[in-house]
């Protein structure tokens, strides 16, 4: 499947893949997007199907039909390796990829995510209540839980502007994505990733608290572990600076 895709920086920089959390849009990578384009890597944003401007397949999808749209995107652009960032629904994805074709990633930049998270009914619940409610039924409860009390109150302008990303969300494409997380299997293969791994968790996360990081980090050989303060769920908006340092520091470590 053909997703929507957004390229950013020089044609010849080293390819980056953004993959952006459930209920968001490639918007959600600005600050990285400038960050990385501006020290000369060729950026790839891209929303996952179901997401933003990319087509909406009726569901359920799987971590395997993700996979497989970025790996078409790749391939359309004539791109054999890439570095690849992924925030949690996005991380799953791309630790699916670092696990079944490898010879694809450059390096791995993990950001609040998870390799198993359950229960499997709480996601069987979401995408019932967004098929008959819409998306709208979560915006604001999903927006909680992407950053900290403290920004919200400091930034109702882009709390609202979050709100309204995820509320645009096609009702089909963010139940089937639930399904993808629900029925998701690479715990198992943490062990096989052989790419270099950065794996990013806010301290303040309640949707994938730091243990969550620590185990695919533990899992992961040679990962290395960073817990930044204060963020909650979408730490690369809450603390741009702070998680653009860590990608790039952790890209130009391993180029």
């Amino acid at each position: 499947m053909a997703v929507n895709c957004l390229i950013d920086g020089p044609h010849d920089g080293q390819p980056v893949v953004l993959s952006g959390s459930l209920g968001s849009d490639l918007r959600m990578w600005e600050p990285q997007a400038a960050a990385l384009a501006a020290a000369g890597y060729r950026v790839l944003r891209c929303d996952h199907r179901g997401h933003g401007k990319s087509p909406v397949p009726r569901g359920p999808y799987s971590m395997a039909h993700l996979g497989a749209d970025v790996l078409t995107l790749l391939d359309r652009l004539d791109i054999a390796q890439a570095h690849f960032v992924g925030l949690s629904l996005g991380g799953m994805v791309c630790m699916w990829l670092a696990q079944h074709t490898p010879q694809r990633l450059s390096t791995l930049t993990l950001c609040c995510t998870s390799a198993e998270l359950g229960p499997p009914s709480s996601w069987s619940d979401r995408a019932h209540l967004v098929r008959t409610q819409g998306t709208q039924s979560v915006s604001s409860t999903v927006v909680q839980r992407w950053f900290t009390p403290q920004w919200r109150a400091a930034n109702p302008a882009r709390t609202r502007y979050y709100e309204r990303m995820v509320s645009g969300t096609p009702a089909e494409g963010y139940a089937s994505c639930c399904t993808a997380i629900q029925t998701m299997d690479i715990a198992a293969g943490l062990s096989s990733i052989t790419a270099p791994t950065l794996v990013i968790a806010g301290a303040q996360d309640p949707a994938t608290p730091p243990p969550h990081g620590q185990r695919i980090a533990s899992s992961i050989p040679l990962a290395r572990f960073e817990t930044i303060s204060p963020a909650a769920h979408l730490a690369s908006a809450e603390l741009p600076d702070t998680v653009n340092d860590l990608i790039l520091g952790h890209l130009k470590h391993n180029s």
